[in-house]
């Protein structure tokens, strides 16, 4: 059975190259940015995992962090047009491209949604960060495409970023707590009450949140508390089934997406082969396995379905 990893990163040539051009010390400040995987798509493809492919979006660089409304939109859509241009002449690799937009530009960013993610079936939906220009991704700012998203039907990948304004961040612990803000943030923005059709795709297996839902039962009010049960969750945690065992019996096996951040994890092409495993060692009936390797891609992402 084809696996589909729904969580999977590039850093495409041209896209890198343009980046590079802004801020020539993105691979100092960005370490993990260096691994060649992500750019080099003959080199993924001899790494890669046999019965897999993958849903690829752009690691954390974005042009809004660098330029100023107009040209960011600009390279996010050169950028867009790469992703999509790469999953097209690859489809033995890749089963989807996840777009970009730039929130320095909301209106160019909804034209993004409407005229490049809705009109291409390979593009399956857009990432958004914890937080953007400074703001959580719940700020009003960016209400519009949360909107337009749940109009059009179109899934939001969350992936995290550091808040700069801590001191201490590091990438064990800090991206877990930042992607369970964010979706506190969005929650208590009662997003899901105005919008009850948005999908929103959260990395790292929901991070705190199966592990605290205890203490969100109890805090927040009962509807605030029964939406985190919306989201939907990927497996990548490096593996450990009785983590993902939990993750399932919180969010429920029809939310929970076959991911593995590769390449990113496990040196040199990511943690495919230890996320598989864990799933396969679930205690949990093969039919739920096979809903979290494709089933549930097949159901709620496939445009061609």
């Amino acid at each position: 059975m084809e696996k589909i990893d729904v969580f999977a990163h590039v850093l495409l040539p041209n896209f890198y190259k343009r980046m590079l051009m802004l801020d020539d010390k993105l691979p100092d400040k960005m370490p993990f940015i260096q691994n060649p995987v992500l750019t080099d798509v003959e080199m993924r493809r001899k790494q890669k995992p046999v019965g897999v492919r993958q849903v690829i979006s752009y690691v954390n660089t974005n042009p809004e962090d660098y330029m100023a409304g107009k040209m960011a939109a600009l390279l996010v859509e050169k950028a867009n047009e790469e992703l999509l241009e790469t999953v097209t002449a690859n489809p033995d690799l890749f089963a989807g491209a996840v777009a970009m937009l730039a929130l320095n530009n909301i209106d160019k960013s909804i034209e993004i949604l409407e005229n490049f993610v809705a009109a291409n079936q390979q593009v399956l939906g857009i990432q958004l960060f914890t937080r953007h220009l400074g703001q959580s991704v719940a700020d009003d700012t960016f209400k519009p495409i949360f909107a337009k998203c749940a109009e059009l039907d179109i899934p939001i990948w969350l992936h995290p970023v550091f808040d700069e304004r801590k001191p201490d961040n590091n990438i064990i612990f800090s991206w877990e707590y930042e992607l369970t803000q964010a979706m506190l943030q969005i929650v208590q923005a009662k997003y899901f009450q105005e919008f009850p059709d948005l999908k929103i795709i959260v990395h790292h297996a929901g991070a705190m949140v199966p592990y605290f839902a205890g203490r969100i039962e109890r805090i927040l009010p009962a509807d605030l508390a029964q939406n985190f049960k919306k989201f939907y969750v990927d497996t990548a945690i490096l593996g450990n089934s009785k983590a993902l065992e939990l993750c399932l019996d919180y969010f429920g096996v029809d939310h929970v997406f076959f991911g593995t951040d590769a390449p990113l994890g496990i040196l040199p092409a990511g943690a495919s082969k230890e996320i598989i495993q864990a799933i396969n060692d679930m205690a949990v009936p093969q039919a739920d396995k096979d809903l979290i390797f494709s089933g549930n891609f097949d159901r709620l992402l496939r445009k061609d379905k």
